[in-house]
């Protein structure tokens, strides 16, 4: 009889465990799509493209015992095929980006009706494309002939060197250029290539030039995240993002 009532009670604490496991995993489910959603109407992220993507996904086992406590010790968001877009006076000055990769780090919950949070720390990469800077570039300060963007040596802190060649007012160019990354911004410049163009905003990204062959990109991303340094890299430029004490769902840092 004993023996019995010890199978029995086994069974039941393993039903009860999986019927706990399931909720749990349902709950996160439906939590990672409501974060999507947040973040796609927040900063635009998956939501200028027909192939964009946008991922959420809240770590971390169990997860309702996080919720409890209103607190999620590690949430990830992945973003791709963006476009950096704006109401500008310039022609073709959007700005394509692979994808954004946020780690956030100690994300404790503000507001439920307000839905913010504050992030202990953020941690991220930003990349764009040597193709995707070749467009740009070539839209925005070819004069005749198209530009193509290449890897360059030198890269330093938060700027990153590239290579520019082909064929501009007649003559071939080959020269140097430089993507400054700062706060939410992206500067590009082109030494001699290129002509100021005046300035717009819009929602995603404002642009706006500095002086011949310069333009810049305000990223949206959360309030006090920004990027800390540029690498060129074989295929592209890798931008790292990090933030302390970030807010999220509050105003974006660039507009």
């Amino acid at each position: 009889m004993r023996r019995r009532w010890v199978k029995v009670l086994t069974i039941v604490v393993v039903v009860l465990a999986v019927l706990g496991v399931t909720a749990d995993r349902v709950a996160v489910h439906y939590a990672n799509q409501e974060a999507a959603t947040l973040a796609r109407q927040k900063y635009g992220y998956g939501a200028d493209t027909t192939d964009g993507y946008l991922n959420v996904s809240i770590n971390g086992f169990p997860f309702l015992t996080q919720v409890l406590s209103g607190r999620l010790d590690d949430v990830t968001l992945s973003a791709g095929n963006l476009v950096l877009n704006s109401r500008a006076n310039a022609q073709g000055d959007y700005l394509d980006v692979q994808k954004l990769d946020l780690d956030l780090h100690g994300v404790t919950v503000t507001s439920l009706a307000a839905r913010s949070a504050q992030v202990d720390l953020v941690t991220g990469d930003l990349t764009l494309t040597y193709q995707a800077l070749s467009g740009v570039i070539t839209r925005l300060m070819s004069n005749g002939g198209g530009l193509t963007v290449g890897p360059a040596p030198g890269s330093d802190g938060q700027q990153a060197r590239f290579r520019v060649t082909g064929t501009w007012g007649g003559r071939q160019v080959d020269t140097v250029g430089s993507l400054l990354a700062q706060g939410a911004e992206i500067d590009i410049s082109v030494p001699g290539v290129g002509s100021s163009g005046g300035s717009s905003s819009g929602s995603n990204t404002s642009t706006e030039t500095t002086g011949p062959g310069t333009y810049v990109w305000g990223v949206q991303l959360p309030v006090n995240a920004g990027f800390s340094a540029a690498t060129a890299t074989p295929t592209g430029v890798d931008l790292s993002v990090i933030g302390h004490q970030v807010v999220l769902g509050s105003y974006p840092s660039a507009g």
